[in-house]
């Protein structure tokens, strides 16, 4: 049986992506919950950025996962819907601005095989929830593994430290069994590395030419 307390697997130093979009939403109601729950990051907000921490919710709503950050003890920064909630095969809830450490593992918490070491997880790192209960046969939807692959992807495209991703089983296995055994992370750790390159937009192209040369420009002196 996969034992969640040995869920890590490293980004390679080549094959990052140039361009890994993903389809967000902020949760309703909740940037302002977001920032009272979270801190600025002893870290620079980009490069300072080693890991993603994957969880599950142990309750069967984004509701009921959002609610921790609405009544202030804890924050993520995405939040993968389940099945049998509307947005689920949409888009994933954006939960914390990724720029601030949202309070997602206990800050004492640590392993050596993760950023060598060092404790302060939430300042370094970014945290993925997806709802699923925990609980007998409740297993994770090939959406949302994939839609966590996903966001894996783009973190890896965006931040150029980024080395880590790992279980919060692992970082505090004590308390924590999280994603659980019925997580496929053998699959998911397939799809975060061998997805196909997504294209970037020509979006210059796309521009006007009066948009790209346009006359009379603040920035020229007369």
């Amino acid at each position: 049986m996969a034992d969640p307390k040995q869920y890590h697997f490293d980004l390679p130093t080549t094959g990052r992506p140039d361009h890994a979009p993903i389809a967000e939403e902020w949760y309703p109601g909740i940037k302002s919950a977001a920032l009272a729950t979270s801190r600025k990051r002893k870290v620079d907000a980009i490069k300072g950025i080693r890991a993603v921490v994957i969880h599950a919710t142990a309750g069967s709503s984004s509701a009921g996962a959002a609610s921790v950050t609405f009544d202030g003890n804890a924050s993520f920064h995405w939040l993968i819907p389940d099945e049998n909630e509307a947005q689920h095969g949409a888009f994933v809830w954006a939960t914390c601005h990724e720029a601030r450490a949202a309070f997602h593992v206990r800050s004492d918490k640590s392993h050596p095989a993760i950023n060598s070491g060092k404790a302060d997880v939430n300042h370094w790192s970014l945290g993925i929830e997806l709802v699923n209960a925990q609980v007998g046969s409740h297993s994770f939807s090939d959406w949302q593994v994939q839609a966590a692959a996903d966001l894996v992807r783009y973190a890896w495209a965006k931040y150029p430290n980024l080395t880590h991703v790992v279980s919060h089983a692992m970082l505090d296995p004590g308390r924590r069994s999280d994603p659980g055994t019925l997580f496929p992370w053998d699959d998911f750790r397939e799809r975060v590395l061998s997805a196909p390159e997504v294209a970037t937009p020509d979006l210059i192209a796309a521009l006007p030419e009066a948009v790209l040369s346009p006359e009379g420009s603040c920035c020229m002196g007369a």
